[in-house]
């Protein structure tokens, strides 16, 4: 079983220390660190970088709520959120950013454990054990929902970035494949040879692309912008393509 590293985050003493607690005594949590204040993680979890945050929402001068916009902002990968908070009207805001689950206070260590392991689930899902491909093998396999499945390789245009999730684009397909895999995961699965990441939320089958312009690539009528930290690696590229 996977373990998950944790921040806990609340501005009342008692419900910060349950929440310590609570971690503690659950075998495949590891409490990494904890702050009574939103600004603080910031720093934290960028420190951290732990898999999962209990994040109390009302909070002075940076509210969990905030907090956690901001992170679906960050340019890398974010640690799942559970929001902690003594106020219901706010699930369907929380569930606007993502968060996997929304304990309401006072919570028992049941309804946490609940949380914890839906958590768990989504994590193992996402890593599926994946192997990287050999660039001569034809196809790959993606949890789909409830079941794996087969992607050939030449199929495939593009791949997007939503989140936690992927949105992979094939041809003659008008619907994508959408699978729980981080975008970073595939991109290390994917032969190097035959895929490319261009862009934070992109990466493109090499041999799809039909036009390059200064700072974008097309494939079909899609335009894909090139982002800044991957054009000098794209660039070595097409030099050897216009050689």
């Amino acid at each position: 079983m996977m373990v998950l590293k944790c921040i806990a985050v609340d501005d009342e003493p008692l419900a910060l220390k349950l929440v310590e607690t609570f971690i503690g005594q659950t075998p495949f949590l590891e409490l990494t660190a904890s702050c009574d204040n939103a600004v603080e993680a910031m720093s934290l979890i960028k420190e951290k970088q732990p898999d999962l945050v209990f994040l109390d929402i009302n909070m002075p001068n940076l509210t969990g709520m905030e907090l956690a916009r901001l992170l679906q902002e960050h340019q890398g990968s974010t640690p799942k959120i559970v929001f902690t908070t003594a106020y219901n009207h706010y699930a369907i805001e929380g569930y606007k950013v993502n968060a996997v689950d929304y304990l309401l206070k006072p919570f028992s260590y049941e309804e946490f454990l609940r949380a914890a392991n839906k958590v768990l689930q989504i994590s193992e899902e996402a890593s599926n054990h994946y192997q990287p491909i050999a660039a001569d093998d034809e196809f790959f396999f993606l949890k789909v929902e409830y079941q794996w499945v087969r992607i050939s390789l030449k199929d495939v245009l593009y791949i997007e970035s939503l989140k936690d999730y992927v949105r992979v684009h094939l041809i003659d397909s008008q619907k994508p494949v959408l699978s729980l895999i981080s975008l970073k995961a595939l991109e290390e699965k994917l032969p190097s040879a035959k895929f490319m990441r261009i862009h934070r939320s992109f990466i493109v089958s090499l041999d799809k692309i039909n036009a390059i312009s200064k700072n974008s690539i097309f494939i079909g009528k899609t335009e894909i912008t090139v982002g800044e930290q991957y054009k000098e690696a794209f660039r070595t590229i097409v030099e050897k393509w216009l050689k």
